[in-house]
């Protein structure tokens, strides 16, 4: 096992940047930045899309939006565009953030590989992969709505393909880091290795093609996607632990009216609160909770070579869910009741698990990282013990590493919690079709109309509708 080095040296380095950030950027390089979101959700709640669009190119103008922040701006414009019916620039903006995904991964990777004391906020952000799959389905869902069939199942293709090699791009990851971890100067001996990546297959993406291909005219191929959206309820169950909706692509004598819902709010990350406990006579580096109700249960442990004993605090990123106030949603023909809509996917379920292979990597560099400047401060902390006015000195390293450990909360912010379906049987014509959005109460939170709505034979009549909050 190697042992730490070179902790002056890391000690002084730190600390002239970490005070550069302080006293001329005001830390925003080292903490996320996200209370410009504030208004832009309000808005979106509120369900003024076109304010949403001006809100989040305002917030670009302002550089709200850094260029490692790119992919965040292209990713919530291409969302923001797509709830305000503008699908040219919505899909554009998608594909700005699919290119900048694919661009700032390895670099991002390869960069936390070069330096471990680099903060993950300073890196590039490169995207999490569930917005990356999101990119492209409401992509097709752009698509969709402008009957571009064959760009609609593109889009899909390439979700289904991202999330089949979701197990080799950590892997890689995996490769990248450890070779970085043999050439770094700070001489911490870890093996990193992600966690295996327990989703491949997409209900909503499937749902969304079945019904190409019957509009189409290709039933076997309708009949083999609904197939495969059976399978991932049956073969997912941590992803869908609810039961698969009724959903129906052909009828012996009428047409399928298909409503998709978006609501709720997108998940978002926190700040998982811990602490490292150093044991040098065991080799080893023990991870305690610091959260209210779990304050010092064990988090997990590393058997890693330390020199000291020593006790701080870290954080590492979380996906969290937020409330919505959406019980559930009924459709109105003509101001008849048709049925309610379904549940099919869970946003915050699919976050959650696509994000453990990349969070059990941060977890490892990050508590590398925490545990090279605690032995830096717990040893300069010494030193200034023997020095008079040594308290301040202190005071000024516990700050300087407390500051420099802010989790990275990058993420987008407007996608949504939930999507639901719902496939009916009507005959064709022209009706006014309302979708209501309701409260436990039975309030309406929202409504969404579309009026003189053609169910045409054999085609795809797909509408859909939001409620953001």
């Amino acid at each position: 096992m190697r042992r730490l080095t070179h902790t002056r040296t890391i000690l002084l380095w730190m600390c002239v940047i970490v005070c550069f950030l302080i006293f001329f950027s005001g830390c925003s390089s080292i903490a996320t930045q996200k209370a410009f979101y504030e208004p832009i959700s309000a808005e979106l709640r509120a369900g003024h899309y076109d304010s949403v669009v001006v809100g989040i190119e305002n917030a670009l103008l302002k550089n709200k939006f850094k260029e490692k922040d790119r992919f965040l701006y292209y990713m919530d414009a291409g969302l923001a565009n797509h709830y305000a019916s503008r699908f040219d620039t919505s899909s554009a903006k998608l594909s700005k953030a699919e290119d900048a995904a694919d661009e700032l991964f390895t670099k991002s990777i390869t960069r936390a590989a070069a330096s471990l004391i680099l903060n993950d906020n300073i890196l590039e952000y490169a995207g999490e992969d569930y917005e990356i799959v999101y990119a492209n389905l409401i992509k097709a869902l752009n698509y969709i709505a402008q009957d571009k069939f064959d760009d609609a199942f593109v889009e899909i293709k390439r979700a289904n393909h991202r999330l089949e090699l979701l197990e080799n791009k950590y892997r890689e990851a995996s490769d990248i880091l450890n070779e970085g971890a043999r050439d770094d100067t700070s001489r911490v001996d870890i093996n990193y290795k992600a966690k295996k990546v327990r989703f491949n297959n997409s209900a909503f993406a499937r749902y969304l093609s079945m019904h190409i291909y019957a509009a189409e005219g290709k039933p076997d191929d309708a009949q083999l996607d609904y197939d495969l959206m059976r399978r991932a309820f049956i073969e997912q169950k941590h992803i869908y632990p609810f039961e698969m909706p009724v959903v129906r692509f052909r009828s012996k004598d009428k047409e399928i009216l298909s409503v998709v819902a978006l609501l709720g709010n997108s998940p978002v990350k926190d700040d998982l609160n811990l602490r490292i406990r150093t044991d040098s006579d065991l080799d080893l580096v023990q991870i305690l909770y610091d959260e209210p109700g779990m304050k010092n249960s064990e988090y997990g442990h590393i058997p890693m070579a330390v020199s000291e004993d020593y006790y701080f605090k870290f954080s590492l990123p979380q996906i969290v869910s937020v409330p919505t106030i959406v019980n559930r949603v009924a459709v109105y023909i003509d101001g008849e009741y048709l049925g309610d809509l379904q549940l099919i996917e869970d946003v915050v379920s699919v976050a959650k698990e696509t994000f453990e292979a990349k969070k059990s990597l941060i977890y490892l560099r990050t508590v590398a990282r925490a545990v090279v400047k605690g032995l830096v401060a717990h040893n300069a902390k010494k030193d200034a013990d023997k020095k008079k006015g040594g308290w301040l000195a202190k005071l000024a390293i516990d700050v300087v590493t407390d500051v420099s450990e802010n989790a990275d909360l990058r993420c987008s912010r407007l996608l949504p919690g939930k999507v639901l379906v719902g496939d009916f049987e009507i005959k064709p014509g022209t009706y006014n079709i309302q979708i209501n959005f309701l409260d436990a109460s039975g309030t309406a939170v929202k409504s969404t109309t579309i009026l003189d709505y053609k169910v045409i034979p054999r085609a795809l009549n797909m509408v859909e509708a939001f409620s953001l909050n």
